[in-house]
């Protein structure tokens, strides 16, 4: 029979009120549980491997609010190595959270691993994405949502309700074909479909879209105002996004409220998410088209290429029918889609994540202290191989990630050497990155030479979209910057044959990911990424430490410890996480069985 010893009760009472207390101090904790796997669906009709979460494709949306502390124990059932990736959250001093191959070793299947970062001082429309071996092109991907705090205004009326939409163009070959064919030199060719929310086009055309194929349906009410956020999640390609007969007023653009302008449609380039604000101001004789369809192409041979959802009023009296509203009219005038981007401004008079209006940082006074010219090419063959670069150099991912070579002074892992502009001889392969200054002010300036869009994207940073135009870049194009209110944003496009200038202050230790947001240019090499450390800071108290639970691979594999699978979720993260499960555990064990 088991006895208890006991714990005096003003010893209790001091634990507890030291828990109550720490917790009530602390920024709210929001905990999810992904489980990655495979399952059978068939999209635009055939039936295909999918990557779903939680049984899900798309996978379920993480909804928090600034400053949360985000806590997601990601299980890995596939047949292969997976990295979450949570595009456009910042991970302020966290690169060890990113999920990405430069500062993570990837997840081996059969096993979870558990993130743990906050959602530090930002709003917006995010999503989430498998960062390894082409998965996105099977999916793994949803949405995030960060919601403002109660105490911080947004600067529109209170939306009736929350829609979020995922558009993408989609291939019926799942990933691990498509990387074949890019492994084999191939390119991937034109997509199969566009999918609207994981879903194929309703069947607004009986030639073009068979019958059978499950559409997206959006319920909505007559009269009231829903923000609609969109992500294009696709491999590539640029969607035209637009409503039968409804205006989209933009509202936010990656976590930044921007100028409230109406659009009858709007180009969503890959990676990139916007917030409307939609009216149902129409009457309800029947539904409406909801579109996202390939840009700048052929219409007639691209015609396939074409997401169509259903929005559907509440009391509708039919189905919608007839041809679809039509896209901007350019295919062979890329001015109309640039002019659209550059109309995009920021609202410098609302809050963002804090008090102080967005536009108290005043971007366009800083002294700019780093210039990289970052110049893209057409795919060209290194080593026999099939590669895309950046000023030259097709990125390899080292064996051992960049962050914990460097925590544990691993050497001849990565050299910080590359070029500020593009090089002079033939492209090589590197694992070269880009020495960064910490609180410098860089300025990053993206050449597309190639001849279809890029866009562009830097993990760990907003950073403000000043200038876009078409030829060379050159020293007398800053004349044209906006310096002012050009829209702060995770991720920017580049037209082909122009370029796009951005600013961003290097205020957050660690090792963030710059890439080519087309995944077959991301795939092929055409990334780096910015080291950011703070020299004044020998004990490394401005970033957050390495996480408990961090794997290990490359020279550091025979570090990694078996998986305790009784223990899934390991405490992690900072010390003040540690303090609170401590005390936990104090109360727990107020009485402790021994036996007689």
């Amino acid at each position: 029979m088991a006895s208890f010893k006991f714990i005096p009760f003003s010893f209790f009472y001091i634990a507890l009120l030291l828990l109550v207390g720490f917790a009530s101090a602390e920024d709210p904790f929001a905990t999810y549980d992904l489980v990655v796997s495979y399952i059978t669906a068939s999209p635009l009709g055939v039936p295909q491997q999918v990557i779903a979460v939680n049984g899900k494709f798309p996978g379920p949306t993480i909804n928090v609010t600034t400053n949360y502390n985000v806590v997601i124990n990601v299980k890995n059932k596939l047949d292969e190595e997976l990295l979450m990736h949570w595009s456009g959250i910042f991970m302020r001093k966290n690169s060890w959270e990113d999920g990405v191959l430069g500062t993570n070793c990837p997840i081996p299947p059969k096993w979870n691993w558990t993130y743990n970062f906050q959602v530090k001082d930002q709003i917006g429309s995010f999503y989430y994405f498998p960062s390894l071996h082409f998965q996105k092109a099977s999916g793994g991907f949803g949405p995030i949502i960060v919601n403002n705090r109660a105490i911080i205004p947004i600067p529109f009326d209170t939306p009736y309700g929350d829609i979020t939409i995922m558009i993408g163009d989609w291939y019926t070959q799942n990933h691990t074909a498509l990387r074949r064919a890019l492994n084999s030199g191939k390119s991937l060719g034109m997509p199969d479909g566009v999918l609207i929310n994981g879903k194929g086009p309703y069947r607004y055309n009986e030639t073009l879209v068979p019958d059978g194929i499950d559409h997206e349906t959006i319920e909505v009410h007559p009269g009231k105002t829903y923000r609609i956020r969109v992500s294009n999640v696709g491999i590539s390609t640029s969607l035209n996004f637009r409503i039968q007969n409804h205006n989209l007023l933009l509202a936010e653009a990656e976590g930044s409220y921007t100028v409230q302008q109406n659009y009858t449609s709007l180009d969503i380039h890959a990676g990139q998410s916007y917030s409307f604000l939609v009216t149902m101001d129409q009457n309800a004789s029947s539904d409406y088209y909801i579109v996202a369809s390939a840009r700048q192409v052929n219409q007639t041979t691209w015609q396939k290429v074409t997401g169509v959802a259903i929005l559907h009023y509440t009391n509708s009296k039919g189905k919608a029918s007839g041809p679809l509203p039509d896209p901007p009219s350019d295919e062979f005038d890329k001015t109309f889609s640039m002019n659209q981007a550059r109309s995009i401004r920021w609202n410098v008079t609302a809050s963002g994540a804090r008090p102080n209006p967005q536009g108290s940082f005043r971007y366009g006074s800083i002294n700019v202290t780093e210039i990289y010219v970052l110049r893209n090419e057409p795919p060209v063959t290194i080593n026999g191989k099939r590669r895309a670069t950046l000023n030259g150099i097709s990125f390899v991912n080292p064996e051992t990630p960049i962050r914990l070579a460097d925590q544990y002074k691993v050497k001849n892992v990565y050299k910080l050497d590359f070029p500020n502009k593009p090089i002079t001889g033939p492209p090589r392969m590197e694992t070269s990155i880009i020495n960064g200054t910490y609180r410098g002010f860089i300025e990053l300036i993206f050449q597309n030479n190639d001849t279809k869009m890029q866009t562009y994207h830097l993990d760990g940073y907003n950073f403000f979209v000043v200038g876009m135009d078409f030829g060379e870049w050159s020293e007398n194009s800053r004349g044209t910057y906006n310096k002012w209110d050009g829209v702060a944003r995770t991720t920017a496009q580049v037209y082909p044959g122009a370029w796009t200038a951005v600013l961003a202050s290097l205020d957050s230790v660690g090792v963030w990911n710059l890439r080519a947001e087309n995944l077959d240019s991301w795939y092929l090499g055409q990334e780096t990424y910015i080291k950011v450390v703070n020299p004044e800071d020998s004990s490394n108290k401005t970033e957050l430490p390495m996480p408990d639970n961090v794997l290990y691979c490359g020279a550091l594999k025979k570090m990694q410890k078996p998986q305790d699978i009784s223990f899934a979720a390991p405490i992690m993260g900072n010390g003040s996480q540690l303090l609170f499960t401590v005390l936990l555990l104090l109360i727990t064990l107020i009485y402790i069985p021994s036996h007689q």
